[in-house]
């Protein structure tokens, strides 16, 4: 049984990973109803927080429905962090994830998300004050280093784990790869056989099927792992990954009613969250990775982005139902 803290999460829980734009309310719901055994929320600003800006603050949004759930945190000033995990901690999260993972420039260029990395003395005292200032547990997500020959991931986990994090995401590439060429999952090996590291290790990073989730799972003896990308537009990964695990075989992909459903369903819980105009606004990201592969999909995917209305919206995805009936995935 994994634990991070008293949280039981089972034999090898699959993590939703927090994605900025993407990893929001309407879109966990959906992640959650399919399999995902623990999920985050989009990073929130530490700065943003303790000066009350809206956009920070509506991402403390979280939901019983989705327990057990994260709140993220990133910033680069000591103080400032410890006083955004307060804020954070006072939303009821089951637990606060500090962001060093992050690695578009307009973060680490301010020594925040992965940038940090450039520096592991002040990532470990920064984390230790933010465990001292909240009583649920405290996690990171990180990159295995900033460069190839500034990889210092096993000596990082394990300095984490004595200031008092009681998880750690390690996304298997430096922040210098982005999100490019292949993760690297043999660090976490190296990080899972340090014999005094205890708390969970989950691997992220090109996790995309459940064939390749079952090799890594064996060959690279996480506590489980963390899935990004893979379920934008596909939340049905979790349960498929589940399934194969369990019984070795694939579960028949999602019908095109299966994910009109779940369309629709993302779309209610959007328009509940923001009101029909931002919540129909903030899903237009989202229809084209539902519909991937679809043949001459253009037409509708142009309707259903400039679509201003609730209504509008579910007419065209029964049209797609209709004139797409004898289609299979």
């Amino acid at each position: 049984m994994v634990k991070i803290g008293n949280l039981e999460l089972g034999e090898f829980p699959l993590l939703l990973a927090p994605m900025e734009d993407v990893s929001d309310p309407p879109f966990r719901a959906v992640c959650k109803e399919n399999g995902a055994d623990l999920m985050y929320t989009e990073f929130i600003s530490s700065e943003g927080l303790i000066r009350d800006a809206a956009k920070s603050v509506q991402k403390l949004d979280i939901y019983d429905y989705e327990k057990p759930i994260g709140i993220q945190i990133f910033g680069n000033e000591i103080d400032s962090m410890r006083e955004a995990a307060a804020i954070a901690a006072a939303a009821k999260p089951d637990i606060l994830d500090i962001n060093y993972g992050c690695p578009v420039n307009k973060v680490t260029c301010k020594g925040a998300g992965a940038g940090i990395l450039l520096d592991i003395d002040k990532m470990v005292s920064m984390t230790a004050e933010i465990v001292k200032a909240v009583n649920i547990p405290v996690t990171v997500k990180t990159r295995l280093g900033w460069s190839q020959d500034t990889i210092r991931i096993v000596e990082v986990a394990e300095r984490l784990q004595d200031v008092g994090i009681q998880a750690i995401s390690i996304h298997a590439r430096t922040r210098q790869q982005m999100y490019k060429g292949e993760a690297d999952w043999s660090y976490l090996n190296q990080v899972k056989a340090n014999p005094r590291l205890h708390i969970p290790v989950f691997g992220n990073g090109d996790i995309d099927s459940p064939q390749k989730a079952k090799e890594y799972r064996e060959k690279y003896n996480v506590d489980g792992m963390m899935i990004g990308r893979a379920a934008i537009g596909y939340p049905w990964v979790f349960n498929e990954i589940k399934h194969y695990f369990t019984t070795g075989e694939m579960l028949e992909a999602p019908s095109l009613q299966e994910r009109i459903n779940v369309t629709k369903k993302h779309l209610d819980f959007s328009v509940q969250w923001k009101g029909e105009k931002q919540g129909i606004l903030e899903m237009r990201r989202h229809y084209t990775n539902y519909f991937r592969g679809m043949p001459n999909f253009k037409p509708f995917r142009t309707e259903m982005v400039t679509a201003e209305s609730y209504d509008h919206v579910i007419k065209l995805l029964d049209q797609v139902a209709e004139v797409y009936a004898d289609y299979e995935f």
